[in-house]
Formats: structure tokens, sequence, C-alpha cells
């Protein structure tokens, strides 16, 4: 897995302390930057968060390049629904070598990871093979109809992977680029970095934390699980380490 903050909005920090200083003084457009400096930046942000006022922080925004990934991370991540993705297409980009994401716990064991790896390889052959099939009557159709060899050609395979896809696994790599604003990612690291989220959506929320930090270390300072800022909500389903993931966040 690779994860990359690409953009973000300049002076996040400050945008959100203005657009929050707007709502609570007759400042005008013109001059509500004006005296934000770092120092006031921080104490008026941390106002904001104690009257848990979250609108401003919508104004904030990042932007994640995120690679080696799964189409099971992708159906996760999608349920985040305040927020924009741009995936790779299996519909236009061709999988005949696809590379694949293999969990943890199958890697470990031999005998696991032998049965996957021969899943992965079936999955490669079926997938070419239906496409094959399905271009070559795809192509004769074009052919018929008035179509010249290469561009019939051209078009007919990517009509035919449109529905060899169907075969490809959960497991077959995907990358995107993603953009959140900071409230919605602080909903986003609450549920995804709980030690009870599925391992690869977990791994690269804490990566998209860590980038974060480094830009707003104000908004993000108590970002992460539930149990970092009180009492874990999981009740009997709790994994139980609250103190341990305490330490661990207030070091990332």
């Amino acid at each position: 897995m690779r994860v990359e903050l690409l953009a973000h909005t300049p002076n996040p920090e400050q945008v959100v302390a203005a657009a929050a200083k707007l709502c609570y003084s007759s400042s005008g457009v013109k001059n509500i930057m004006e005296g934000l400096d770092a120092e006031k930046t921080e104490k008026f942000l941390k106002h904001l968060t104690s009257l848990g006022h979250g609108s401003p922080l919508e104004h904030m925004s990042f932007t994640f390049g995120i690679e080696g990934v799964s189409r099971s991370f992708l159906a996760q991540i999608t349920r985040h629904r305040i927020a924009s993705y741009s995936v790779k297409s299996q519909r236009y980009v061709k999988e005949g070598q696809f590379e694949f994401v293999v969990p943890p716990e199958i890697a470990a064991d031999k005998k696991a990871n032998e049965i996957f790896l021969n899943a992965m390889r079936q999955d490669m052959e079926q997938y070419n093979a239906l496409t094959d099939i399905l271009k070559a009557k795809h192509t004769e159709t074009f052919l018929q109809q008035g179509m010249e060899q290469k561009e019939a050609e051209r078009k007919a395979e990517k009509k035919a992977i449109e529905d060899a896809r169907y075969v490809l696994p959960n497991s077959c790599e995907t990358k995107m680029v993603a953009t959140f604003n900071a409230r919605s990612l602080l909903n986003f690291f609450a549920h995804r970095c709980c030690e009870r989220a599925q391992w690869e959506i977990r791994d690269c929320a804490v990566q998209m934390l860590k980038l974060v930090k480094e830009v707003a270390p104000t908004v993000f300072a108590t970002a992460g699980p539930p149990c970092l800022n009180g009492p874990c909500p999981e009740g009997k389903m709790s994994c139980g380490k609250a103190n341990e993931k305490r330490r661990y966040f207030a070091e990332l």
C-alpha cells in the first residue's frame, strides 16, 4: 500500500479559523485573515473544538493518492460518502496480469498462501480466456458492420473486458485519488483507525492521519479512534487496548 498527500488547502488551519471568525465577529471578508498568526489560529481552533462547531472544518480539504489496495478496500472506503473518488476502471483498463493484495493472515500460512496464489492464477487465466473469446466475437461483429480491422479490434477488446471483469476477485489491486474535507476525515478516522476496523482500511487510515497531522496539527491533534477521547463505544466487542492505542496515536 502507498498513500500520498497530493494536495491540500493552502494555510488550512488559518482558513478554518478565518471562517469561524466570520461566524462570531463583525469582521468582513477583506480582513478576516488579519491578526490570525500561528498562536491566535491555534487558540481559535481549540475554542472551536470545545464548542463542537464542525462546519468551518469543511473549508479545509485534502487530496490523497492511494495505490496497492484491493477492490474490497474500495467497497469500504466509498461508504464514506462525503468525499470524492476517482478510481482505476476495470471497464477500460485490461487486467490480464493483475496485481493483487494478499491478506497477512493468508500470507503467514504456507498452505493458505499456496491455495490463494493458485486461485489468483486461475482467475487470470479465466479472465484472459473470457477476454479472448469475447474479443473475437465482437471483432467479427464490428468487421461485418464495415469497421476497419484495427478499429474493430480496439473496440472489441474494450467491450470484451467490460464483461470479463466479472470474474476478477476482491483482492484485485486498484488505485485511486480521494478528496475529503477535514470534518469528514475526522469521522473517517474515528471509524477506520479503530482496532475493530478491517486491517487494510485501518492501515490506510493511519497513514492518512499521519500525513494530515503534519499539515494541520491542531485540527487533528486528537483524531483517531473514539477511545482516545473517552470510553470505548464498542461495549463487549471492544479490543480492550485503549491505553495502548492512546499511547500509539499520541506518538503518531
